[in-house]
């Protein structure tokens, strides 16, 4: 059973859940600051419920920080290890809110910041059955291991991206495709690291046909926009 926790919306037309959105936020952030995206997404997706877990540990000289594993700078095999360590609190999340709302894994979407894109990929491609979508926002994949599904993924990356640096992006697309994963992706230029105008609107996009099950059947990445 999943500890995690944090705010949620419910879906905006009034009407009960059909779908249920999950934002994993970034490192020393919280559950607070992403649940921020949802009024926009909801747009897209009336009838989807929003939930933004704070991540299972506190950031030391952070005050109200939160981080899915320990991070202090871009190390391929400490990442790695991180996302490993960290996965079965998502995981066991994800089922709990699936269970919550009674609903299968094609109507559960993951959306992740930074961090939080490392854990969306690491789980939502490791669960047996596939989830409806993921969408990464200035993030990456941090362990290239092989996908035990393939839900529809989208990517998103500021091309001044100081924190996570453009080559993420493309090294991230490489891994993604050599799992066989689709894959959507959108450099958002100028933006640094955070959550460009532009790539929301590719997202609430994206949420809204890969939750409809219009992405059925990609078998390579592809690219949308400049």
């Amino acid at each position: 059973m999943s500890t995690l926790d944090g705010p949620r919306l419910p879906p905006a037309n009034g009407g009960p859940t059909r779908r249920i959105v999950i934002l994993a936020h970034g490192y020393g952030s919280n559950g607070q600051d992403l649940i921020g995206l949802a009024p926009y997404l909801a747009q897209a997706l009336p009838d989807a419920a929003f939930v933004s877990p704070n991540a299972p540990e506190p950031v030391p000289g952070y005050p109200g920080g939160h981080q899915w594993f320990p991070i202090s700078r871009l190390d391929p095999a400490l990442m790695a290890a991180g996302v490993r360590g960290a996965a079965a609190s998502l995981d066991g999340f994800i089922d709990a809110e699936l269970a919550r709302h009674g609903l299968p894994p094609s109507a559960c979407a993951l959306v992740g910041f930074s961090q939080g894109t490392m854990m969306s990929l690491h789980v939502g491609l490791r669960r047996a059955e596939p989830l409806g979508a993921i969408l990464g926002l200035s993030g990456m994949l941090a362990d290239a291991g092989p996908a035990a599904s393939r839900p529809p993924v989208a990517l998103v990356h500021g091309s001044q991206d100081e924190v996570i640096p453009i080559g993420a992006l493309f090294a991230s697309l490489e891994g993604l495709a050599a799992a066989g994963v689709p894959a959507l992706w959108r450099i958002s230029h100028g933006t640094g690291h955070s959550v460009s105008e532009d790539g929301l609107a590719l997202g609430a996009a994206f949420l809204r046909d890969a939750l409809a099950g219009r992405f059925a059947g990609w078998g390579s990445p592809q690219r949308r926009g400049s």
